[in-house]
């Protein structure tokens, strides 16, 4: 087997001798690339970010900025990445490299002070410069602007930039040079590089101080080590397992990466369902659906970050089990089902009866989560409601999904997903019942919104009390009625 390298800035670097668990921003900074900085460790700041050469949407390869400081090295065996260093271009010797434009707009529009989130910020503005699917809009205001705060004029979303922080601009100058950067020339190499496939997976076994990253080249190769390995972690974007080994020092004896499985990585839109491999990353899934399934659509914007959901995916969020998780109370509505592979074959668990206790589950330590399925059609009156202290990029208090059909203003299904109120994600079963049959009125939602608030077994932490998460379910019901009604009605 080939030893394990990355590609970094063009230059083929070996993995030997860090350990497995080395990220990717430690090895670039024991390497000497020191752009890249660690400002949190948990995917939270964005100053680790790197460009990652992925499948694209919509040409053959995408600059996907991803946070380096959750990614293990080992993960990108055989991979190609970009650094705030790469993206200048370094003339003769003794000559000064000509920077990017991002660079340049950075530079010169002020949105550098101290510097240290700076190129964190370039490698993620960098990825939506390159973005090919952005284009400028062709009627901006009087003042040049697009009249939409979070769009620039250039086709530029400044969600690209919601997991970097910055403590010293206040965000204008960056939001300036994000506004200000033109289309990519057309002999940029990095722009070139779209039209070319990216490195294939590699079958990796990366071996050092006793511990072992495994990534085997098909699923079924998958199945049978975790058969003879149930102790092994298994990863996919490592945004959890990441902040496992930076703030809690785990130091697995053998990791398993299963992101870049073919048969984890398929989207299929069938005629009664849509199933999702579980190793898609979520901006892929939303990319990809392109709002065909709205209530994913509304939860993808609040759902962490755009770095997180460069690397995260919906068979990570869920195989954590985590009760606080975003996709659960989405897909709970949704009526959605998990299908879970093993070296035997396959078995299709509906997702309400998925979860068994605080962060446990049906799933056996040699199962897979290979896909998600949805079923069709879909439920025409859906929303996603997030409380949380932040609006993005924060853990939420309470999530809650819903999903309604109305006919002639009498509620003929309703399913609600639940998230924060248990020790599991839940259905509100009782609230369903209290809607279906009813009218789809004010003194129903408001009798349906007492029975919301006595959902669950919400307790109180630094987020929130249990009475105000409590008061939050009801109060999200009768949001969901204000905001409905007219479009119900027409």
């Amino acid at each position: 087997m080939v030893a394990a390298r990355i590609t970094v800035n063009g230059k083929e670097t070996p993995l030997s001798p860090a350990a497995p668990h080395t990220t990717v921003l430690d090895l670039l900074r024991e390497r000497g690339l020191t752009g890249t900085k660690e400002g949190c460790a948990e995917g939270e700041c964005g100053a680790c970010s790197v460009l990652v050469a992925r499948p694209g949407v919509n040409k053959p390869t995408d600059w996907v900025a991803v946070n380096a400081c959750l990614v293990p090295a080992a993960a990108l065996d055989g991979q190609e990445i970009i650094t705030s260093e790469g993206l200048a271009t370094v003339g003769e010797p003794g000559t000064r490299p000509t920077l990017h434009p991002v660079q340049e707009e950075m530079a010169v529009r002020g949105g550098s002070q101290c510097g240290y989130c700076t190129p964190g910020f370039i490698c993620s503005m960098a990825s939506e410069y390159y973005r090919p699917d952005r284009c400028a809009h062709t009627e901006p205001d009087g003042n040049g602007d697009s009249g939409d705060a979070e769009h620039g004029p250039n086709g530029f979303d400044l969600h690209s930039l919601s997991g970097n922080l910055c403590r010293c601009t206040g965000y204008r100058p960056i939001r300036d040079a994000a506004f200000a950067v033109g289309e990519p020339a057309e002999d940029d190499p990095l722009a070139q590089r779209r039209e070319q496939e990216p490195p294939a997976p590699v079958a990796t076994e990366y071996t050092q101080d006793g511990a072992t990253f495994l990534r085997k080249d098909t699923l079924a190769e998958t199945l049978q080590l975790l058969r003879e390995r149930p102790d092994a972690v298994v990863v996919a974007g490592s945004t959890d397992y990441g902040v496992e080994v930076n703030i809690r020092s785990r130091r697995a004896g053998c990791v398993v990466a299963i992101d870049r499985l073919p048969e984890l990585r398929e989207l299929r839109v069938e005629s009664d369902h849509i199933e999702i491999g579980a190793a898609v990353t979520l901006t892929e899934i939303e990319r990809r659906l392109d709002g065909d399934v709205p209530l994913l659509a509304e939860l993808f914007p609040q759902f962490a970050s755009r770095l997180i959901r460069n690397s995260g995916t919906l068979g990570g969020n869920l195989g954590t089990g985590s009760p606080i998780g975003d996709s659960p109370p989405v897909l709970l509505a949704l009526e959605a089902s998990l299908v879970l592979a093993d070296a035997d074959g396959e078995r299709v668990v509906p997702l309400a009866e998925y979860f068994t206790g605080y962060r446990q589950s049906v799933r056996r330590p040699d199962e897979l989560i290979r896909a998600v399925r949805i079923p069709l059609p879909l439920s025409p009156v859906t929303a996603f409601h997030k409380i949380a202290k932040r609006r993005f990029d924060d853990i939420s208090s309470v999530a809650i999904g819903f999903a309604l059909d109305i006919e002639g203003g009498i509620v003929r299904k309703a399913r609600i997903g639940l998230g924060g109120v248990a020790a599991t994600p839940i259905r509100a079963l009782a609230t369903e019942a209290a809607l279906e049959g009813k009218p789809w009125s004010a003194e129903t939602v408001e009798a349906a919104a007492r029975v919301l608030r006595g959902e669950g077994t919400p307790m109180s932490d630094h987020r929130a009390s249990s009475i105000y998460r409590s008061a939050m379910l009801g109060q999200s019901l009768l949001k969901l009625h204000a905001q409905t009604t007219e479009a119900v009605s027409s």
